[in-house]
């Protein structure tokens, strides 16, 4: 069995990060996003990740922005995701900051703990894989996630919904940690 420490250790040092951003977000617009329906957050999720995949197929940014943060807004608005699936979409921020942000700590504690699960089950095989894989890989849990929107939220065999966000954020998050290790591609 392959010793996990590192990777959970990274995965929390990951999600901390992502965390501080999140939080620093409340305090400049507050939990504005509680206004926003799932299939708004999953288009969100598409414009970071297709930003992502221009990046690294043309080398270059207009706007002075890199990846990183990219995967960073992933992993926020996947969390995000969870927590308005499991709310239902407001008319105005009915929520308190602290609440807010209690929320986040449950559904990134849910991440980690999927994490650990499939990183046992999968022997670290994340390792392995390309940060290119991770965007092609949620672009196509997008995929997934707008057509099962489009059906109302049914599927017939596959994960719902919350599946594919928390598989988007830990897809991130292992971008992440391999964007930190090698700083040549930040």
């Amino acid at each position: 069995m392959t010793d996990t420490r590192n990777t959970n250790e990274e995965f929390k040092a990951a999600l901390a990060s992502c965390r501080e951003i999140f939080i620093a977000k409340l305090g400049d617009y507050g939990p504005s996003w509680r206004i926003m329906r799932p299939e708004a957050i999953t288009d969100q999720l598409f414009i970071k990740a297709k930003r992502i995949r221009t990046l690294q197929v043309t080398g270059t940014s207009a706007v002075g922005e890199g990846i990183l943060p990219e995967f960073i807004a992933i992993v926020n608005y996947g969390i995000i995701g969870v927590i308005q699936l499991r709310l239902g979409f407001a008319d105005t921020k009915d929520i308190s900051v602290e609440r807010a942000i209690e929320l986040y700590d449950e559904v990134a504690a849910e991440a980690m703990a999927l994490m650990i699960k499939k990183n046992t089950d999968y022997n670290e095989a994340w390792r392995g894989m390309r940060v290119l894989s991770y965007v092609d890989l949620i672009l196509a849990k997008i995929e997934r996630t707008k057509e099962i929107e489009d059906h109302s939220g049914h599927t017939e065999v596959s994960e719902g919904i919350d599946a594919n966000y928390f598989d988007m954020v830990n897809y991130a998050v292992f971008g992440i940690i391999k964007l930190t290790e090698d700083a040549g591609c930040r």
